[in-house]
């Protein structure tokens, strides 16, 4: 298992030959509060070689657990949230996979990452062996209400895994606007 630090990369599929659907799990803890406090909710979007959301039947969130296509679906709790991503299943145009965290709005006021600790996102074989790890940084979180954790994508005919730890200030919104999702 390798830990990875932000903008690091790692092979998965040329490392795990065979390897056709991987785990990834996201987890944080929040700092308990009385007043606005962070209620994350994880979201993960198919994007095509112009960097864009396929479609927003490309997406998985709370409200569609699973992709029109079968290959992405939220399932158990080892994590704050897992979804399953079955990579043969994932269609030829999606170059890559964003796995992110947004700061629910209606969920006790507007909170920010600030209160958030101990952020990971984990990639793990179907049987739960770790392949990669990236812990999130805590600093500087105070304006962000996004994060995007990491990054499945396509190198050649292979996986990888990139950690990001990307914070956005604007929310859903301004993931939204980055990758052409309509809310």
């Amino acid at each position: 298992m390798a830990t990875l630090v932000a903008g690091a990369n790692a092979a998965l599929t040329a490392e795990n030959p065979g390897l056709d659907h991987v785990v990834v799990g996201m987890g944080w803890d929040t700092i308990p509060s009385n007043g606005p406090q962070a209620e994350l909710v994880p979201f993960a979007l198919m994007c095509d070689a112009s960097g864009e959301a396929v479609s927003n039947d490309h997406l998985v969130f709370f409200n569609q657990l699973v992709s029109a296509d079968a290959s992405m679906t939220f399932v158990g709790d080892g994590d704050q949230e897992q979804i399953d991503v079955q990579l043969g299943l994932v269609p030829a145009e999606v170059t890559k996979i964003i796995f992110l965290a947004y700061v629910d709005p209606e969920f006790r006021g507007q909170g920010t990452f600030a209160s958030v600790r101990s952020a990971h996102i984990r990639v793990a074989t179907a049987e739960n062996r770790e392949l990669v790890r990236f812990n999130l940084g805590t600093d500087h979180l105070d304006s962000v209400t996004a994060m995007i954790f990491g990054e499945l994508y396509r190198h050649r005919d292979d996986w990888k895994f990139r950690a990001l730890g990307q914070g956005y200030s604007t929310g859903l919104a301004g993931v939204a606007k980055d990758f052409g999702i309509a809310l």
